[in-house]
């Protein structure tokens, strides 16, 4: 490992290693005082049992099972800084709305890369929205009961997060508490230079408590390489309910590898919504657990791909108890020579009576250069249950394109309502005041060709 000459004060990967992951324990071990110096002890705990593992890790190759257009080892050997000394970057937090994101009335906090910031809004009585380094000071109990116990640090990106991680952002509701006005986690990319944000985002949802996140991703620099490497735990206490929709307009040079862990107990209810309209590589897993009865579970997600992007969707549930609810939907606009990614995975196991689960993947393709991967799975091991899975694939039917035409529309316009329509129910399932029909117009924006991503805005450095 060498220090970057371009940042004499932010370590840099050597992609020239034999071992991808030597790079990053190289890293670690070459600055583990400044590491954890820079964050806070019970994030240094979980460092040496992810040392541990990612030293006897091989990553999965791209092509294998639940891998089949996602190459870990490409994207992880590029090398990237490191702002392990927490520099300020000088990130313009107010640049991103001027590419239309949509402006809510809301509690906006910022992951200025991986550097979390806040303006200063009063939150109701019972709400905490702030920094996982101070949240771990400032409540250890609460940090040590709840960081790190979700997320499965076998998993190499929940491990990779784990080494190397100094902050995040908390969202914690108490006990009866329903914050009705959404908190907006703003994450932006921008540096002159190649760089990984190492991002954790903890929210807890106390018994009989509701609350509604927004995470906007974007990219403000074009032409340079970054990773968002990201991984989420969201509990769900007893009757609590918990909405978390995030959108990504990131740039083609922009990967994201982000993996979110839910655990709901009785009668909770969950809804997780990804939305991808511009990117580079994108990779998202959801990994689910039911820990109480009758809780319900939404899992729906879009994207919208073109040019060479790739978009990844892996997802587990797994069915403990009796009478939970998962329905899961994710639909995907290919064009191209992009593609896209599905697989996902709900057990039932013995024991869970009542269960209702119901997963679909759709996806309409643009041409033969565009590929489609779709493995929607069910296992069952109880006989009381309601459960269907399926997958379809195709073009946009030409019957409909002649009905349209019939009635004094061009081709293109014809195309351009269709694929809209496509999309509507996912974006329906999104209930944040306000944000449903911006949503609307922002993919609307996107279809038609005329939607710039951030990395291209007048106020910031234009993708060439």
């Amino acid at each position: 490992m060498t220090g970057s000459k371009r940042w004499p004060t932010v370590t840099t990967t050597d992609s020239g290693l034999m071992n991808v992951l030597d790079q990053y324990i190289d890293l670690y071990e070459s600055n583990r005082s400044l590491v954890n110096e820079g964050s806070n002890k019970i994030l240094n705990l979980k460092r040496e049992e992810a040392l541990s593992i990612l030293k006897d890790f091989d990553l999965p190759k791209k092509g294998t099972e639940n891998y089949e257009i996602t190459d870990l080892k490409e994207i992880l050997g590029y090398d990237y800084g490191v702002n392990l000394n927490r520099l300020d970057l000088r990130v313009d937090e107010s640049a991103p709305f001027h590419c239309g994101v949509p402006n809510l009335s809301s509690h906006l906090v910022f992951l200025k890369n991986d550097i979390y910031s806040a303006k200063e809004t009063e939150l109701p009585a019972g709400v905490y929205v702030g920094s996982l380094k101070d949240f771990c000071h400032t409540y250890p109990e609460l940090a040590l009961k709840h960081y790190g116990h979700l997320a499965d640090i076998r998993n190499p990106l929940v491990a990779l997060n784990s080494l190397l991680v100094q902050d995040g952002v908390v969202v914690w509701v108490k006990e009866g508490v329903k914050h009705e006005k959404p908190v907006q986690i703003v994450g932006i990319l921008e540096n002159d230079f190649p760089l990984m944000a190492l991002r954790r985002i903890l929210v807890i949802a106390e018994k009989d408590s509701e609350i509604k996140i927004l995470v906007c991703d974007h990219t403000r620099t074009g032409n340079v390489n970054f990773l968002n490497l990201q991984v989420a735990e969201i509990y769900a206490e007893a009757n609590a309910s918990v909405e978390v929709c995030e959108m990504e307009e990131s740039t083609e040079t922009t990967s994201r590898l982000a993996a979110a862990y839910v655990n709901q107990d009785k009668s909770s209810r969950v809804s997780a919504v990804g939305i991808t309209l511009f990117n580079g590589v994108t990779r998202n897993e959801y990994h689910c657990s039911f820990k109480g009865e009758d809780a319900s579970l939404q899992l729906s997600g879009m994207a919208i791909e073109d040019r060479k992007r790739k978009v990844d969707t892996f997802s587990v549930v797994n069915h403990t108890l009796p009478g939970c609810h998962t329905d899961e939907l994710f639909k995907y606009v290919v064009d191209d020579d992009a593609a896209a990614a599905f697989s996902g995975l709900i057990r039932v196991f013995k024991g869970a009576s009542k269960t209702e689960a119901y997963q679909s993947n759709r996806n309409l393709i643009g041409n033969d250069g565009a590929r489609v991967f779709s493995k929607p799975r069910l296992e069952i091991y109880e006989d009381d249950v309601k459960c269907s899975h399926g997958s379809a694939i195709g073009q946009l039917d030409p019957m409909q394109i002649f009905y349209m035409r019939s009635r004094g529309l061009s081709e293109d316009e014809a195309r351009f309502l269709l694929k809209q329509a496509f999309m509507s129910d996912v974006i329906d399932r999104v209930s944040i005041p306000g944000f449903k029909m911006r949503l609307h117009n922002l993919v609307e924006r996107r279809f038609a060709g005329d939607f710039k991503n951030c990395a291209s805005c007048s106020n910031s450095k234009r993708e060439k």
